[in-house]
């Protein structure tokens, strides 16, 4: 793949296939954030699919000084920011693990796939209790590893600000979890077995 400065200047010159290489060079961490951010496959799609447009449209607005992947995350988590603001939803459960975190995973036994899932499931209905500024914090940090300089370019604010709301993030995070009376998920893997007769490992 030509790399990432070509593939801007080429289209910015109009080259289509240029704009695509850079769709699919940055389609699965614009997925995955808007993913964290609200919630559901769809909807997280849509937000990929709007965010890309904006930066068809924005692209002659880009600051070369500034990395292009901050530059992206920046439209995909304002426009992710902004929807959840205008509705006011909370996420809804998860029904499936997104199609994209799995791809290129080798298989896993039924008992590892139910457990991952139970984990991604709670940590999305914990992501979903928290303000938008928060939820957009925590998933630029700990599911796309930006640093706190990064983070700050791509929200627009200082690094401070960052460490702030990131501290004041896990602080909701541990007082949500700390007041779940959730069942362990050994219990509820025994039950889901045995009601799908699949055998257990030993």
């Amino acid at each position: 793949m030509m790399d990432e400065r070509a593939l801007i200047q080429g289209a910015l010159a109009g080259d289509r296939e240029s704009f695509a290489g850079l769709v699919r060079a940055y389609q699965t961490p614009v997925f995955n954030l808007a993913y964290r951010m609200l919630g559901t496959a769809a909807e997280a799609e849509e937000a990929a699919q709007e965010t890309f447009l904006r930066v068809y449209q924005r692209l002659d607005t880009y600051d070369a000084s500034c990395k292009f992947s901050s530059w992206i995350l920046a439209i995909a988590s304002h426009y992710c920011v902004d929807r959840l603001r205008r509705r006011r939803l909370k996420c809804l459960p998860l029904d499936e693990v997104p199609p994209q975190a799995a791809q290129g995973q080798p298989a896993e036994a039924p008992e590892a796939c139910f457990l991952e899932r139970e984990r991604q499931q709670e940590m999305q209905e914990l992501l979903a209790e928290l303000p938008e500024d928060y939820r957009v914090a925590l998933a630029l940090r700990y599911w796309h590893d930006l640093s706190y300089e990064e983070m700050a370019e791509t929200l627009h604010t200082s690094e401070g600000a960052i460490k702030s709301r990131l501290h004041r993030a896990r602080e909701l995070l541990a007082a949500r979890l700390s007041t779940r009376q959730a069942r362990p998920l050994g219990s509820r893997l025994r039950r889901s077995v045995a009601g799908h007769a699949v055998p257990q490992m030993p």
